[in-house]
């Protein structure tokens, strides 16, 4: 089993390649500090899991999970974070990390975890289990109130109302620009409007880009 390190304190990271390393069957793939280098590393060398920081330099660990889940899908992400707020475990769960782990679990509960990732199954340790299932269960403001867009369509919609350019939604969302035009072009439609500012203003009135 390959295990891809994203983890940009060096000696919290040093402590996690030793840990794995000293397991049986379990080889390091390699180590990250940013998402970016994250994403081409999984590339790279197609790990079976990737234990996952959320809070990165540049690209977040969370949009780094999204972008290697579209990409790698067999690969299993594994989060291991200082972050255990409903909202961003909510976010990374819907990202596609299959656990959750705050970087107080002990080493062997890391361990156990990446294995049990590896092996299909969803992990969330202390607390984070019980908060995943309040955030999915509760009627929520996350809901699309548009449901003829896609999920991406909605994101975008979403970063358009909150004012931003395509260039700039195209580098948080890690998608060409073409791609975006794309999106915003299937949401005109979809929409039944004819321009940009239509579409934000309708985005805002549905409560979209607060």
């Amino acid at each position: 089993m390959k295990v891809l390190v994203v983890e940009d304190h060096p000696m919290f990271a040093d402590g996690l390649v030793a840990l794995l390393g000293d397991l049986d069957g379990v080889e390091v793939a390699g180590h990250a500090a940013t998402g970016e280098h994250a994403v081409e590393l999984a590339r790279e060398t197609r790990p079976d899991v990737v234990l996952m920081d959320l809070h990165l330099p540049g690209m977040s660990g969370i949009e780094a999970t999204r972008v290697i889940v579209a990409e790698l899908p067999g690969v299993a992400v594994l989060a291991l974070t200082m972050l255990g707020d409903d909202t961003t475990i909510h976010d990374m769960v819907r990202a596609g990390a299959r656990g959750y782990l705050l970087k107080e679990a002990t080493p062997e509960e890391i361990a156990r975890s990446v294995a049990a990732v590896a092996a299909g199954q969803v992990v969330f340790g202390h607390g984070a289990g019980t908060r995943v299932l309040a955030a999915l269960s509760k009627p929520s403001k996350r809901s699309r109130p548009f449901p003829e867009l896609t999920e991406r369509e909605s994101e975008v919609l979403t970063l358009l109302a909150r004012g931003l350019t395509n260039h700039a939604i195209a580098r948080k969302l890690v998608l060409s620009e073409k791609t975006v035009r794309n999106h915003v072009s299937n949401i005109f439609t979809k929409l039944g409007v004819t321009d940009r500012a239509a579409a934000v203003a309708r985005a805002r009135d549905a409560g979209m880009g607060e």
